[in-house]
This record gives structure tokens, C-alpha cells and sequence, in this order.
């Protein structure tokens, strides 16, 4: 352990990274994960990576063995953020109707607020899927994702307010695509339109419309008049 010397003229110790290897392996995911999705897996270079945090390349490759070890992890640390945001709104409390919506209005707040998740995964198709393909762990995330919202549906369902017959990966296709393209086409629909999107108001607005859209989608037509009075 070091020491450094304060204004009183003491010495106090000062913690090493070696000291803190979890702490170190965050902040290696964190700078990768903005090089990666500003670059791609073949653009981004460990040396950027390793100038950028408080690692060396030595310490890069002892902790996630090559670059494709290190962007699989990012990979994984951008699945687990999201699927742990969802599992913290807590929804089993809520009625089901509540329950989507929220589930909706998080999907979407998370995509806008999370650039880096969306230029991930769109890095990955590029890839056609074969680094998420070895990961066991963001199965397991993905298959848990589904099964909440397959509960959703069946409370629902149960409850008389939602229509039979509803696949809950469908419903995620539509929910995820609808929030996906918020974001990744955000440029190329400002350029095209010459409108910009960007803003707070605009974005609170297509929030809303995303969650009626899938609303409309779920629910039976009675629970759906009732909702929109």
C-alpha cells in the first residue's frame, strides 16, 4: 500500500488498483463499453482502452483474456442493467394493465437514456449474434425477461382485461422494436424529416404513444374504453 502525504504533513495510505480488482474490472466495462459502441469490435483498440482508465493492457488481458473476452463482457454488463431495471420496478403488485405500462414507459426511458445498450446490440447483429450466442449468462437474463412478462400477460388474462392468446416474446418484439428505433434511428429520421426528436417534450410524447400502441395491442376492447376515460 502506498502512502501519500496530506496537508497536515501525515501520511495516510492510499489504496492501489491492485488493492481493488473489482472496482478496476468496473471501470475497464465502463470505458470499453463507450469504445465499442463508438467503434465496433473491430474499430476499438485495448490501447485506447487502457489510456483511458486506471488499468494497464497487462491488466486488461489478465482480467478478460483477449478483446473479444472483453466485449463479450460488456455485452453481458449491457444486458444485466437492463434486465435488473425491470426487475426492480417490482410489478407483481400492480395490475396487469399497470404493470405493462410501466414495464413499457421503463423500456423506453432505458433505451433513451442508455445509447451505448442500443449501439450494442446493433453491433452485435452485425455480428449476426454469435458472441451473445456464447453467452450463457445473457441467456439466462433474456429467458427470465420473458418469463415476467409471460406472468404479466397471464394475470391479465386471468383478470378478464387482456385478450387470449397473446405470446409474450411477441409482445416483446413489438415493445422492444418500438423503443429500439427511438433511439437507434434517432440521426437518420432528423436527417431525413428534418425534425429533430430529441427534445424532452418530444420524447415524453412518443413515450406516450408507445404505451398506448401496446396497450391497444393487449387489451380487450371493453378494458380499453375504460382505460381511456
Amino acid at each position: 500500500m502506498s502512502e501519500i502525504v496530506g496537508n497536515s504533513g501525515a501520511k495516510t495510505p492510499k489504496k492501489s488498483r491492485q488493492q481493488d480488482p473489482e472496482g478496476t474490472k468496473r471501470n475497464i466495462i465502463e470505458v470499453a463499453m463507450r469504445e465499442f459502441a463508438d467503434n465496433g469490435l473491430s474499430g476499438a483498440r485495448i490501447d485506447e482502452i487502457a489510456a483511458k482508465t486506471n488499468a494497464s493492457k497487462r491488466m486488461i488481458y489478465y482480467y478478460f483474456g483477449d478483446k473479444d473476452g472483453l466485449y463479450l463482457r460488456c455485452l453481458e454488463e449491457a444486458y444485466r442493467v437492463v434486465r435488473s431495471g425491470e426487475v426492480e420496478l417490482s410489478l407483481d403488485h400492480l395490475d396487469p394493465i399497470d404493470a405493462l405500462r410501466r414495464l413499457v414507459e421503463f423500456t423506453f426511458e432505458h433505451h433513451n437514456s442508455h445509447p451505448d445498450f442500443i449501439r450494442m446490440v446493433m453491433i452485435e447483429n452485425i455480428h449476426h449474434g454469435m458472441f451473445l450466442k456464447r453467452s450463457a449468462t445473457i441467456q439466462q437474463l433474456n429467458v427470465t425477461a420473458i418469463d415476467n412478462l409471460r406472468q404479466i400477460c397471464r394475470r391479465g388474462v386471468e383478470a378478464g382485461v387482456f385478450r387470449q392468446g397473446i405470446e409474450a416474446l411477441d409482445l416483446h418484439w413489438h415493445i422492444s422494436a418500438l423503443c429500439f428505433f427511438n433511439v437507434s434511428n434517432r440521426a437518420t429520421f432528423a436527417r431525413i424529416f428534418d425534425k429533430s426528436m430529441d427534445s424532452a417534450e418530444e420524447q415524453h410524447r412518443l413515450r406516450n404513444q408507445v404505451v398506448t400502441m401496446i396497450l391497444r395491442y393487449a387489451i380487450e376492447a371493453e378494458a380499453m374504453e375504460q382505460v381511456a376515460q
